[in-house]
């Protein structure tokens, strides 16, 4: 064994297996770094604690990018898919997003043996309750080493924190609070009193989840099924389509709460954990407790709840919507007020938990910290809600601190190149008070990020980092050459009226009176490209994701070219660095506010300076004119 392989050194210490921690680890040892993840139980490695499913409105669109960059979340999806759907296909393709419901225990089972046979990484099951820091002679502190609740030290050169919901954490369950994780794990005490200790400043944050229910007790046929779709469109490249296609899809399902539902609330609201003054940390805004729904919509009649299964070989149900702190005698009556749950048997009660978090202000867009080189955070440690989210945060953090390692430039995704670069930049730039979750309308250039197009954005990164090989970079280079080949073959190919005009008349579409390209008659709303088949018969053989890409590629050009030219506009601004000494405070004509701000969060680019709540447009000005003259 060499040198780095011995127990107690690595250079990459990974804290925590949730999602963040799984593809931070995955992504430092693929890279060939030594790496070494710690998780307080080796059975809750890529747990799926609240929602058994994976992606959702711009959750969909992270899990592809995702898998862009190489990394493992939309893999291990397809494979332990029970359904798939396709949200706002009502909608533009810019916000359309894949959900899957996923089996828990599967997912769990083949990340765990993917971590288990990955090459560069050991899986340890113990507790880390101290990161040391040493200090140079510069006075610049830097990541040292990291220690066990066992008093086992590992040296390391870069720590990445991602301890998800655990950090500190407490259950509320109406009146009733105690220390534990999610799903009833130990909490993990001691690690947020070192980060205070050298110098990371902590939040308190809070979220929930529903109760599962036993299936047999549920009649079915008074709740709306909700089918999945096909053919399945796969997350992964290197998934297999054909097993996606031969799927035997499981239903879910919906029911509503009513009259009586809000009844039962609304008399015992005072007993919730959240009204009751126990709760101090803030909760999330987008998946409130069903309690704060009907003070916030106190107008609804009643809420949307999805009925979803956990896994193919359980009896658990998972009530999507119906989140609750409320005590349990509450929670046996709300949940029979819903049409067909009457004889509903819960077999876990629904809770509150209560966490520690970094504010995310003190990172870089590397995700690492400024003051503590080495030091990175990733996933619901960051001040995130959504698996999604924490596996993104995740895989940036371990290739950053791969190529720390190797010496090489980091990676730092620009928010025009995905909803991931969208996130990071949120969060270290603008910070968070209450758990961020990932929107399509946060981001301003949504028009060019759809799923479809992810690997086109992220896959040249993902192979320059070692993170795509070479046979999967060559195939994506073919696919992005056939589908430029056919968009220009569409541009190229006229039709006349008289081929055209009866298959536009069938569509009640307007007819021609001279002949048209066959790309301007798919920019027309109600024209596909499969249905052009009718009518464009020598077109070459391509896969479904191919077709889509053109479509829409052709489709929403001119919107995506406008946005391509707002992206130029700013490209110079997020181009020019900061530089790292700028004294803000000193600069003639910044603004007190802004040159506190400035300080503060020590932006890398004018065009992270841009975006920092405080700093305007003349503040960035005062600095284009400093810069200038320096």
């Amino acid at each position: 064994m060499s040198d780095i392989r011995k127990a107690g050194k690595t250079s990459v210490a990974v804290i925590g297996a949730g999602h963040a921690g799984v593809e931070a680890a995955l992504a430092a040892a693929r890279m060939g770094i030594d790496t070494v993840l710690f998780t307080m139980s080796l059975d809750a490695i890529a747990n799926l604690p609240c929602n058994p499913s994976i992606g959702g409105t711009a959750k969909g669109h992270l899990v592809f990018e995702i898998d862009a960059l190489g990394g493992e979340m939309g893999r291990a999806a397809d494979l332990v898919t029970l359904q798939s759907r396709t949200l706002n296909l009502g909608k533009g393709a810019a916000v359309q997003s894949k959900r899957v419901q996923a089996d828990r225990k599967k997912y769990q089972s083949i990340i765990k043996h993917t971590l288990e046979q990955a090459d560069h990484l050991r899986l340890v099951q113990s507790e880390i309750v101290e990161i040391g820091v040493e200090t140079d002679e510069n006075s610049k502190s830097r990541v040292a080493s990291v220690t066990s609740r066992l008093g086992e030290k590992w040296q390391c050169d870069c720590a990445i924190i991602a301890t998800g919901t655990y950090l500190e954490s407490a259950i509320f369950v109406g009146n009733v609070s105690y220390e534990a994780g999610p799903d009833g794990m130990l909490p993990a005490k001691g690690l947020s009193a070192s980060l205070q200790k050298i110098g990371v400043k902590l939040l308190r944050f809070k979220t929930g989840t529903p109760a599962r229910v036993k299936r047999s007790g549920i009649d079915f046929s008074r709740l709306e099924e909700q089918p999945g779709e096909a053919p399945i469109l796969p997350y992964s490249v290197l998934s297999d389509r054909k097993k996606l296609e031969e799927l035997k899809q499981i239903p879910c399902h919906i029911v509503y709460t009513n009259a009586e539902t809000h009844r039962i609330i609304r008399e015992n609201i005072h007993r919730s954990a959240m009204y009751s003054g126990k709760i101090h940390g803030t909760g999330p805004r987008y998946c409130p407790s069903i309690e704060d729904k009907l003070v916030r919509f106190a107008d609804k009649e009643r809420h949307q709840l999805f009925v979803e299964p956990m896994g193919e070989d359980t009896e658990e149900m998972y009530i999507q919507g119906f989140s609750t702190s409320l005590p349990i005698d509450v929670q046996h009556q709300m949940l029979a007020s819903l049409d067909g749950f009457e004889n509903a048997e819960i077999m876990r009660y629904a809770y509150a938990i209560e966490y520690d978090c970094a504010d995310p202000t003190q990172m870089n867009a590397t995700l690492e910290f400024k003051k503590i080189s080495g030091l990175f955070g990733a996933g619901q440690f960051n001040g995130t809600s959504g698996y999604e989210e924490a596996a993104a945060q995740g895989l940036v953090a371990g290739i950053n601190a791969a190529l720390k390692l190797k010496g090489e430039e980091p990676v730092v995704l620009s928010r025009a190149s995905g909803y991931i670069g969208t996130l990071i930049d949120d969060l270290v730039t603008k910070g968070t008070n209450e758990p961020y979750r990932m929107m399509t309308s946060r981001s301003e250039y949504r028009l060019l990020l759809r799923q479809d197009n992810a690997d086109r954005r992220l896959t040249p990164i993902g192979y320059r980092v070692g993170l795509i090989s070479e046979e999967r970079y060559q195939r994506f280079l073919t696919k992005i050459a056939e589908q430029e080949a056919e968009k220009n073959r569409l541009e190229e190919t006229v039709l006349s009226p008289l081929i055209v005009n009866p298959f536009l008349k069938s569509m009640g579409e307007t007819e021609l009176k001279s002949g048209a390209s066959i790309a301007d008659l798919l920019r027309r709303p109600s024209v596909t490209y499969d249905k052009l088949a009718e009518i464009d018969t020598n077109r070459p053989s391509l896969t479904p994701e191919q077709r889509m890409n053109v479509e829409y590629d052709i489709k929403y050009a001119g919107y995506a070219n406008r946005q391509l030219a707002d992206v130029e506009r700013r490209r110079k601004l997020e181009e020019r660095r900061l530089p790292a000494d700028i004294d803000y405070r000193s600069i003639k004509g910044l603004r007190i506010e802004a040159a506190q701000k400035l300080d503060q969060l020590r932006p890398l680019t004018l065009g992270q300076a841009s975006r920092i709540s405080g700093v305007n447009p003349a503040d960035i000005s005062v600095l284009l004119i400093y810069l200038g003259i320096r």
